[in-house]
């Protein structure tokens, strides 16, 4: 039988199951029957058994007993794949390695977000069918001619996707210059006089780039680009990731399905292995959508022993609108920060936050009478308060007392004298204090720090409590992996004049927190999801060096506008608090757009019209994948019917796959080469970039 009137009758076997028929779409979901034969559903190898054809076909008969041939069906499927008229379609372009059309391959993805990121083979294609929940009232419904009740709650939804993702994803084997290094252009530094042309690097000793950068283009093709200059050089990265939701606030579209997301991160993550320094530390933002995949997938990359902790960071309230499905589910108000190191041993500066109430076991203060004889007076906190008129005789003080500021001007002044008694001490210096009643006894510890003992018990200065924060020092407790004092609702106003993303952005203080846990001044920090450039002005604010990276457009009225803010001193955010006063430079630079450019015009297409009479350009002009057929295309394609009925997002799509993705940036190695048309200038300094002075 031929396979095309097998495939038929297959197809006409399955419509029988109506959790694999879209009637709708009249289409039939492939990879929900793959997972039902994973798990041998019975209905459905019932229906193929019971048919003749198909059992005939797909089953094989040992004295009288049927097993099913079940990797002959899934094989037989994937050569015969149903598809709609827009798969048809794209089949029909000659999308083929002369074995398989490539959209049928397991390897390769066509459709991604703004995002191109290599598939690795093995993985497989998914349709783009969302699936969520949906609060359903208690209704009658009749089944098999019987009443029942059907009662209320959240029921299970499937929907096709509305959106046509027009960046594709790279099978292994497809990749060919992809990752190479890319030509730069546009060079610009900005500082305080504005911006001027750059003329070369600032570098250290070693030939080690010390300018901040900035680099609008694709993430993954510029990090490649990066190795040569940064291999092992970054100290910190902070990532605020995509989280694969249906809502973001970003130009991006950041709904997309899990694999090709888990892909996506495993490819940036993996550059970024071979970026971070041996002692660097890398926080990567998330939610609960992807963190427990992505700490998997982290553990995977990174290795088990690298992982740190999961920070849990609280990003919002739960009040208002928000609070309309509390008894339908719990509801989300924290972010998680995965923490990883680099390959060998790291060092993290403690942090602290504010203490909330006085802790009344700090109740003692030491009287110095003379240092030089080590002799010491023990008082009552309460008695030298009283002497110095700050409170009276019958006052107690309590956990309140810390929202007292003369009280707490105080204790900070006093911090060395005001203590509390411990009992981690030396046995010897415990017996020695203890058979000297009432006499402070000064020693040192195995550190050589001077310590201080008091009848058996070792004396606990304030000062150990006492900790810088937002430039004063303030009673503090040391931080952990719980963050839950930093605001989110309140960074519409970060940035500086004419910058706004109020819900995009991660408040200054967060970063602040994680450069100053992960850096020391001058190490460089990278962020490859730039956005509206947070990780890089807190970094310029606390003299570290930056990278940024970027694609999307608004890099241009966002990102460097607040970087320009900062260089002229805004105080929003940190600034205050570290009193900033403006300064610092950077340079700008992108990739050179090729294919890139083609995808652009593709995209601004308002038409179908529009794409014909874009046709022969993108043929003339720009590298074609190279298994694309053009006569095929013209001829059997873009003037057929289906084609003109298709949205005009598919169509778009359709020709988009015409383009050769290795060749999105233009080449280094190609950088002279006057079809590109790059300057000179751009050349030059391309070349020092890559090469050294």
């Amino acid at each position: 039988m031929e396979n095309s009137k097998l495939k038929n009758i297959v197809l006409e076997v399955l419509k029988a199951d109506n959790r694999l028929w879209d009637e709708e779409e009249q289409e039939l979901n492939q990879i929900l029957l793959f997972d039902l034969l994973d798990k041998y559903d019975e209905t459905v190898i019932s229906l193929l058994s019971n048919n003749n054809e198909t059992c005939e076909k797909f089953f094989l008969n040992v004295k009288d007993k049927y097993i099913f041939k079940i990797n002959d069906f899934r094989f037989f499927m994937e050569e015969n794949k149903i598809n709609n008229s827009y798969t048809d379609l794209v089949n029909q372009i000659g999308l083929s390695d002369g074995q398989e059309f490539i959209i049928n391959r397991s390897d390769v993805v066509i459709n991604f977000p703004y995002k191109d990121c290599i598939l690795e083979g093995g993985q497989s294609t998914e349709e783009g069918i969302d699936v969520y929940f949906e609060y359903e009232e208690e209704k009658l419904k009749t089944v098999k001619g019987k009443k029942v009740i059907e009662p209320a709650g959240f029921k299970e939804k499937k929907t096709k996707r509305n959106e046509i993702f027009f960046n594709e994803i790279l099978g292994q084997d497809e990749i060919d210059r992809l990752l190479d290094e890319k030509a730069l252009v546009n060079w610009t530094r900005y500082n305080k006089d504005g911006k001027s042309d750059v003329n070369g690097f600032n570098r250290d000793e070693n030939g080690f780039i010390r300018d901040n950068l900035i680099i609008k283009g694709n993430n993954l093709l510029a990090l490649h680009s990066l190795k040569r200059q940064f291999s092992k050089k970054v100290k910190l990265c902070y990532i605020d990731v995509p989280f694969n939701t249906e809502s973001d606030s970003f130009v991006y579209n950041d709904k997309f399905n899990h694999s090709t997301w888990m892909t996506f991160m495993k490819n940036r993550l993996e550059v970024t292995k071979d970026l971070l320094r041996n002692d660097g530390l890398l926080f990567v933002h998330c939610d609960k959508n992807e963190d427990a995949y992505l700490k998997v997938l982290m553990d995977e990359i990174f290795g088990r022993n690298k992982y740190i902790t999961s920070i849990t960071v609280k990003s919002n309230s739960i009040s208002g609108s928000k609070t309309r499905f509390k008894d339908k589910t719990i509801l989300k108000n924290k972010d998680t920060i995965l923490v990883y190191k680099g390959s060998g041993e790291v060092t993290i500066n403690p942090q602290y936050t504010e203490k909330s109430k006085w802790d009344t076991h700090y109740n003692a203060y030491l009287e110095i009478v003379d240092e030089e004889k080590n002799i010491y007076k023990p008082k009552r906190l309460k008695d030298v308060l009283v002497e110095q008129g700050i409170i009276n005789s019958t006052t107690t003080i309590t956990e309140d007392f810390i929202n007292n500021k003369e009280f707490m001007d105080f204790c900070i002044t006093n911090k060395e004298q005001i203590y509390r008694l411990v009992n981690s001490i030396p046995a010897d210096i415990k017996e020695e204090s203890l058979n000297n009643e009432n006499t402070v006894i000064k020693y040192k510890d195995t550190e050589g720090n001077t310590q201080y003992a008091l009848n058996g018990s070792r004396i606990a200065f304030l000062s150990s409590s006492v900790h810088l924060i937002d430039g004063e020092e303030k009673l503090a407790q040391l931080l952990g992996d719980l963050w839950t004092d930093i605001d989110f609702q309140n960074t519409q106003n970060e940035g500086g004049q004419g910058v706004s993303f109020p819900t995009g952005k991660k408040p200054e203080k967060l970063l602040q927190r994680i450069i100053e846990m992960a850096t020391e001044r001058g190490d460089l920090v990278l962020d490859f999801f730039m956005g509206s450039a947070t990780t890089q002005a807190v970094a310029m604010k606390l003299g570290r060096q930056f990278i940024g990276i970027e694609q999307m457009d608004y890099i241009e009225n966002i990102s460097l506008k607040r970087m320009n803010n900062v260089i002229n001193g805004e105080q929003g955010g940190i600034s205050k608090s570290i009193k900033w006063q403006g300064g610092g430079e950077f340079i700008y630079c992108e990739l050179a757009k090729w294919n890139e450019q083609a995808k652009e015009e593709i995209n601004k297409c308002e038409n179908l019209e529009n794409l014909k009479d874009l046709f022969s350009d993108l043929c003339e002009k720009y590298f074609l994948n190279y298994n694309f057929n053009v006569n095929e295309f013209t001829e059997k394609v873009i003037n057929k019917e289906e084609f003109i009925n298709l949205s005009l997002e598919e169509q778009k799509s359709m020709f988009i796959t015409m383009l050769d993705l290795n060749q999105l940036y233009i080449q280094r190695t190609e950088i002279e080469d006057h079809k590109y048309g790059v300057n000179k200038k751009d050349q030059q300094i391309t070349a020092l970039f890559y090469e050294g002075e």
